[in-house]
């Protein structure tokens, strides 16, 4: 492959899977329109803010240097992803696929773990003064209710894109 061919489409192929992703998770919603679709209930709508609270996630994550502590940003993106709890409350589970990242990139200590639980602590101990005001519903009541599945569909476009994506561009890189 020429050098100019793999420049372009390193700039490029992400762009598509971005473009496929948006486009995938669109779909769903002009379907929506005709009388005899599947109803999307609200909370496909919200996996929205999730996709983008998770990809923050995983941005902030991916941006950590070698050889550096990762406490601080374990501490972000429990808060992040305990946010993004409250419209999909499975998806706190993204945090063990962070968890063997950063193993992986030799970033994982003791103190990011307690980090990560600190501040899935602190917004469990806000979400229940909310709930306990009547300010907001309790969504993690019905932790695995199917009606909340709708909302990894974003979510998983997202993060697939984003894997992809990644991998392309390692495959592509100009040495």
């Amino acid at each position: 492959m020429r050098r100019a061919t793999q420049n372009m489409l390193y700039h490029l192929l992400p762009v598509v899977f971005w473009l496929l992703a948006i486009g995938g998770t669109l779909v769903p919603v002009f379907l929506n329109f005709t009388p005899y679709t599947l109803h999307l209930t609200p909370n496909y709508y919200w996996g929205y803010l999730v996709a983008a609270l998770v990809m923050l996630s995983v941005f902030i994550i991916g941006r950590i240097k070698r050889h550096t502590t990762s406490v601080e940003e374990c501490l972000q993106v429990a808060f992040l992803l305990g946010i993004a709890s409250y419209w999909l409350p499975t998806v706190l589970f993204v945090i063990i696929p962070i968890w063997t990242y950063l193993i992986y990139q030799n970033l994982f200590s003791f103190r990011s773990f307690l980090a990560t639980l600190i501040g899935l602590v602190i917004v469990a101990i806000w979400a229940a003064l909310f709930i306990w005001l009547g300010w907001i519903d309790n969504p993690w009541e019905m932790f695995f209710a199917k009606e909340n599945a709708w909302g990894w569909i974003p979510t998983g476009a997202a993060l697939l894109a984003w894997i992809i994506s990644t991998i392309a561009r390692q495959i592509l890189r100009v040495r």
